[in-house]
């Protein structure tokens, strides 16, 4: 049963802006966030971060001082850093885009610009997400290991050199598998039952949106509660390159191309003690074997009174 419309004026109000996250004119959002917002609410502090590892103490410290909303403006990752501080807390979330491709944002149908956006949260009722875990770790889109967190790597020297754009984006997937050699072997164990695979790449879905955009079956399991996990079949550079350009990047991919488990609990051992995993667009150095669960209804979100179908059946 959905929730009535969320009264906001009721409410004190704190926005956690991540002037690293896309490429607009950061005065010029912060402005128009506290013109949208700061007239409707109980109170409102905004508050920019210096650095992306400053987001997560700002947001546990905005909760401590008795903001009861929390709104993250800024890419997947700053949404993905404020919901791994909120998750398992009576602290509501409100979602702001701000990133190169926002897939958490658009999954909630909260728009993909600033303005729309602060529409929807002026319009707004609270419900329940399901998001995922690996270890301590919060994720709200994707894990992934092997190929993809190399990209990122590339991608931040790209970014450096050239700006942050889709095209620099693109550019950095290629550059970064011109430079794979060897695939990885590793052990996934589901229910009691183990795996072994060889593969170039493993991306663990949670956003229905995502796999949707891909083209790629998935998204029903993940609008049920579980993970959408796809190993590459591909073990080599070249043949690898497509598959994964497709899948980093959201253009249309093949069900041929990757072999899928559907599950809401998983463990992933890999013969290296420590691994380099891609969640949401960041990267982290991780220690095998990595569990991974979905923490069913664990972050309160503010989302549009007409929110699309895959958020509709976690309303709380």
């Amino acid at each position: 049963m959905q929730e009535p419309l969320f009264d906001l004026s009721r409410h004190r109000v704190c926005v956690i802006l991540n002037p690293g996250s896309g490429s607009k004119d950061d005065r010029a959002v912060a402005r128009a966030i506290e013109d949208a917002l700061k007239p409707r609410c109980a109170g409102f502090a905004l508050r920019q971060t210096a650095r992306g590892s400053d987001i997560v103490a700002v947001a546990r410290g905005a909760v401590a001082e008795g903001f009861e909303v929390i709104v993250a403006a800024g890419g997947d990752g700053t949404q993905s850093a404020v919901a791994g501080a909120l998750a398992g807390t009576d602290a509501i979330m409100g979602v702001l885009p701000g990133g190169t491709f926002n897939y958490f944002a658009r999954g909630l149908g909260v728009g993909e610009e600033i303005p729309e956006a602060l529409d929807s949260i002026g319009h707004a009722r609270v419900a329940r997400v399901d998001i995922g875990q690996i270890e301590n770790l919060v994720f709200l889109n994707n894990v992934s290991l092997g190929a993809y967190p190399h990209i990122l790597k590339t991608r931040e020297s790209i970014y450096r050199r050239w700006g942050r754009s889709r095209l620099a984006a693109y550019w950095s997937v290629l550059v970064a598998l011109r430079r794979l050699r060897r695939p990885m072997t590793l052990t996934a164990t589901v229910n009691g039952e183990s795996r072994d695979y060889t593969t170039a790449l493993v991306f663990v879905a949670r956003s229905a949106y995502q796999l949707d955009s891909f083209g790629l079956d998935g998204a029903d399991a993940i609008r049920d509660g579980k993970f959408a996990v796809l190993i590459a079949k591909a073990r080599q550079p070249l043949p690898l390159l497509r598959s994964a350009f497709r899948l980093a990047f959201g253009f249309s991919a093949k069900d041929s191309d990757f072999d899928m488990i559907v599950t809401d609990d998983l463990t992933i051992v890999t013969p290296r003690k420590r691994m380099l995993i891609a969640h949401d667009g960041e990267k982290t150095m991780m220690a095998s074997p990595l569990h991974l669960k979905v923490w069913h209804g664990g972050l309160r979100v503010l989302l549009p009174a007409e929110a699309p179908a895959e958020t509709k059946d976690r309303a709380a």
